[in-house]
């Protein structure tokens, strides 16, 4: 876009780190920045490149923006406006890793369940608490959660309202390693790096098939396989495999 005003984008050749930026709302996702999410979308399912989400002021997002949430209709629900933009963001080719610090609440959780890879701070806390706003959690929580936490604590955390420290996440796998809050964004682009080190197109692959619905196994592996065998970089790496062996 010509100009972002809910989101700092900081882009580079492997990655692009974009920055929830509404601090005076703790980051609160409204209609504007699910707009400047999609265009950010539009040009990585362009480019492809890993991209890194966190939040400004040591708050991820603290949920939709309540203010426009309330004004919403059946109309609305139906669009599924948020959980639209959470599903394009989860299907872009390369990794998401969200770094969460603060508050991951609401929306701004299921956010977070769409990134690939989670990383936290001891100060975390994510949670579902919609519930108590009348409404349900509509944009991916209800179907991913449990996938990613097992359904006994998706629903403590979406019916009972729980919501979750750093370590009780780290704890449930719901992020994979926490660090303290000056350190958590290089903590999220040592994973890029690990990431970016292996071949791109392999990579995407590797997301696509994890992501494939499991009636499409062990097809999609095949296929796949089959793409990349037939690749300039898959005999690049291997050769220089062989080579560094024969030193």
């Amino acid at each position: 876009m010509a100009e972002w005003t809910t989101l700092l984008v900081a882009e580079s050749a492997d990655r692009v780190v974009v920055t929830l930026n509404r601090p005076e709302r703790r980051n609160a996702i409204d209609q504007r920045m699910v707009d400047e999410l999609h265009a950010l979308c539009e040009d990585l399912e362009r480019d492809p490149r890993i991209l890194i989400l966190t939040g400004s002021e040591g708050v991820f997002a603290s949920g939709a923006d309540i203010a426009e949430l309330r004004e919403r209709t059946a109309a609305d629900a139906r669009r599924g406006i948020n959980a639209t933009i959470f599903l394009r963001i989860a299907e872009l080719p390369m990794p998401v890793i969200a770094a969460l610090d603060g508050y991951a609440l609401g929306g701004g959780a299921e956010l977070a369940y769409a990134a690939d890879f989670r990383l936290g701070t001891p100060r975390l806390r994510i949670g579902n608490p919609e519930t108590s706003l009348g409404i349900i959690a509509a944009a991916g929580a209800l179907w991913r959660l449990p996938q990613l936490v097992g359904e006994p604590l998706a629903a403590e955390i979406t019916m009972a309202g729980r919501v979750l420290t750093g370590e009780e996440a780290l704890a449930a796998g719901l992020v994979s390693d926490l660090f303290e809050p000056g350190e958590l964004l290089a903590g999220a682009h040592a994973l890029a790096d690990r990431i970016a080190k292996n071949d791109p197109l392999a990579t995407q692959y590797t997301k696509r098939v994890l992501r494939a619905p499991l009636g499409d196994h062990p097809r999609a592996e095949r296929e796949a396989q089959a793409v990349l065998f037939e690749s300039p970089e898959k005999h690049r790496r291997m050769t220089e495999f062989l080579e560094r062996r024969k030193r």
